[in-house]
């Protein structure tokens, strides 16, 4: 888990990217070595000292750093950039911040983008990050109450109960043939099926009657249509959904 998932739990702010997105992400860089750290309570207790001479240099003999210019570490979050440029003079390697990068005033953060997701404001989110804000998955079978109403969709488990989006979007999906295929997602745990304790990516393509089970696609977000509620029947489910699919096509 990440450290504030690790002190959390399910309190914890949601991640923006799942570890093995993070990990396709960096295959697309020019990074030869990536080091994934577990998280525990035996590394939650390594102090800054600890931190730096054990793993940076004892394990990794690391010659030159980059941090983010708020970057803190060890225990207590003891440790920072001052720290490591301190025992870099000390044992020989060097240390560099990438500084701050502003947007309009706003300084860009993890943080700042999951606001702008929070509130649905993608358009924001994507400037931010440099492109359309999207969640890849394994599509898994679901319970397929959406077939039954003519609007079948691919599922994907999101094993978690805090995401940065809720709500119903008009998106698109790719990474099943190199085509993006339009279509309409609900992120969220389903309240009027009683509800789910984990939140669910449910997506339903335009047009599309393929089997895509176990395919692991990437869902684009383009639009917010609207939050994710409960409804009196699923008859009243179905007659929204309608209107949300002819909402989603204004803007794919």
């Amino acid at each position: 888990p990440q450290p504030l998932e690790y002190f959390l739990g399910d309190n914890a702010p949601s991640r923006l990217m799942r570890l093995r997105e993070k990990v396709i992400s960096c295959q697309q860089l020019p990074v030869d070595h990536l080091l994934v750290v577990k998280f525990n309570r035996c590394f939650a207790n390594y102090d800054a000292e600890r931190f730096i001479d054990e793993l940076l240099i004892q394990r990794l003999n690391v010659k030159h750093l980059v941090v983010g210019d708020d970057f803190h570490f060890g225990k207590a979050r003891r440790g920072n950039f001052a720290l490591l440029k301190e025992h870099g003079q000390r044992h020989g390697f060097t240390v560099e911040d990438t500084g701050s990068y502003m947007l309009d005033g706003l300084r860009i953060s993890s943080t700042a983008i999951r606001d702008a997701l929070g509130v649905g404001d993608l358009a924001a989110a994507e400037i931010m990050l440099g492109q359309r804000y999207s969640v890849c998955g394994r599509v898994s079978h679901g319970d397929q109450r959406g077939r039954t109403i003519g609007y079948p969709t691919a599922n994907i488990q999101l094993f978690r109960k805090n995401t940065p989006v809720n709500g119903v979007f008009a998106v698109t999906m790719t990474g099943l043939d190199g085509n993006e295929y339009p279509g309409i997602a609900n992120v969220g745990t389903r309240p009027t099926f009683a509800g789910s304790s984990k939140a669910v990516l449910e997506t339903h393509l335009f047009d599309f009657d393929k089997d895509i089970y176990g395919h692991y696609v990437e869902v684009h977000f383009v639009k917010k249509i609207r939050d994710e509620q409960r409804f009196a029947s699923l008859e009243a489910l179905t007659a929204q959904i309608h209107k949300d699919v002819q909402a989603a096509k204004l803007f794919l």
